[in-house]
């Protein structure tokens, strides 16, 4: 009598969602950004004012991985001085519901 045996093929990780939540998440600065944004603040400038210890060059290479991933949308203005903002994209939006309930996870694990 013959088993038959089920063979799986070993899974990885998806690459390129892998890697943006390793940036995401090895970036110290990410998250608060996230809740700057959430807060209304939008604008470089008024973020580096409102967190202690954040830096404008820090932020500027923070905010640009979020900008490449489309996590976040950078808004430039046409005027003198020049203005610019930075909203959650839609695909944002679920990135960080995801985000989200990880963070729940955590905290069942740590009770």
């Amino acid at each position: 009598m013959k088993t038959q045996e089920n063979f799986f093929s070993r899974k990885s990780a998806p690459e390129r969602s892998a890697r943006m939540v390793e940036t995401i998440y090895g970036c110290k600065w990410s998250l608060t950004v996230y809740q700057l944004l959430a807060n209304g603040i939008n604008r470089p400038g008024e973020m580096v004012r409102s967190v202690e210890g954040l830096s404008t060059k820090v932020l500027n290479e923070c905010l640009k991985k979020n900008v490449e991933f489309g996590i976040l949308n950078k808004m430039t203005f046409n005027e003198l001085p020049p203005r610019v903002e930075y909203q959650v994209t839609p695909f944002g939006q679920k990135f960080l519901r995801i985000l989200d309930e990880l963070e729940k996870l955590q905290l069942e694990i740590d009770d």
